[in-house]
């Protein structure tokens, strides 16, 4: 039985949504919290590209968190000052026993 540790997760992050709100239809600027938890943050890989002549580097990040529900695509994950944006929730439905967030961080 493959469970998940509690030493295993040592990356505390904010699941962030963002407020309602935007101007003229656009998204709004302001976030607000909807949990604090503990992570296994996973670099999976990392690539840059130029753009409009300034390096951009964009890298695949896999956060895993213990089971928890409502958490979705639209939202982010701050940890130590570096944002995570959610392309994909994957919840471990057979066991209920973790999440993993696919996600990307972007600089630049």
């Amino acid at each position: 039985m493959n469970t998940l540790r509690a030493g295993s997760l040592r990356d505390h992050i904010t699941i962030q949504r963002r407020l309602p709100g935007g101007r003229l239809g656009q998204p709004s600027n302001s976030w607000e919290a909807v949990a604090s938890t503990w992570a296994n943050i996973r670099y999976a890989s990392g690539s840059e590209t130029i753009r409009s002549g300034q390096i951009a580097s964009k890298a695949q990040v896999s956060i895993r968190i213990r089971w928890r529900t409502g958490i979705t695509a639209e939202m982010r994950v701050l940890s130590r000052g570096v944002e995570y944006a959610i392309k994909a929730v994957l919840p471990d439905h057979q066991r209920r026993e973790y999440v993993d967030l696919v996600c990307e961080v972007t600089n630049g």
